[in-house]
């Protein structure tokens, strides 16, 4: 059997159905069988309404900038009145001006990872938010800060033998080994031994 007649073979099948429906035929709904209604499953999440900024027309937001480091040198700077656009170079230049660390000793880190001084704070923060906080990382800790007037009577503190004394300066080294080394046990390990050495040549 060729295409063409099983195709016209089918087609007489088709015609000789007894139902049939005329280009022009119309439901009644009425006689449509009851369905229940069906109703969309919940979010997993509720989605947050869009917070409106009282920011005039042509004008850019202020945003909130916080600077905290808990190892040592101890931070926490606040800067008021920054707008999307400053960079993050532009921080560390102000965060330097108030703490006395070079700037090129210091990363910034946002949210745990390290941000290049190329980004700005639009790059980093959401339409509606109005702070954001940085942690800084000082490379050399507090040897690398500057004898400003600022930190001049800190900077008449211990020294020599006695700093080796000090539990913050053993922190201080496991803190720039790992951040060196990127491996928190490796880092715990070599400090202990360091520090065990010391003490042994006392």
């Amino acid at each position: 059997m060729t295409e063409v007649s099983f195709a016209k073979s089918f087609l007489t099948l088709l015609d000789s159905r007894t139902v049939k429906l005329s280009p022009d035929h119309v439901e009644d709904p009425k006689t449509y069988p009851a369905r229940g209604a069906y109703i969309l499953p919940k979010m997993p999440k509720a989605m947050n309404k869009r917070k409106h900024t009282a920011v005039a027309p042509g004008q850019e937001r202020s945003l909130t900038v916080v600077v905290k480091s808990l190892r040592n040198p101890p931070l926490d700077i606040r800067l008021t009145s920054q707008t999307p656009n400053t960079s993050l170079l532009d921080i560390k230049t102000s965060v330097s001006k108030d703490s006395g660390i070079p700037v090129e000793k210091m990363k910034l880190l946002y949210k745990k990872k390290p941000s290049p001084d190329s980004k700005v704070l639009k790059d980093l923060v959401g339409e509606d938010e109005t702070n954001v906080e940085f942690s800084v990382m000082v490379m050399g800790g507090a040897a690398s800060i500057k004898n400003t007037p600022a930190n001049a009577e800190a900077a008449q503190g211990q020294s020599g033998g006695e700093v080796l004394e000090t539990k913050e300066f053993w922190d201080d080294l496991k803190g720039f080994l790992l951040q060196r080394i990127r491996d928190e046990k490796t880092a715990g390990e070599l400090a202990d031994t360091f520090q065990a050495v010391w003490k042994a040549k006392k």
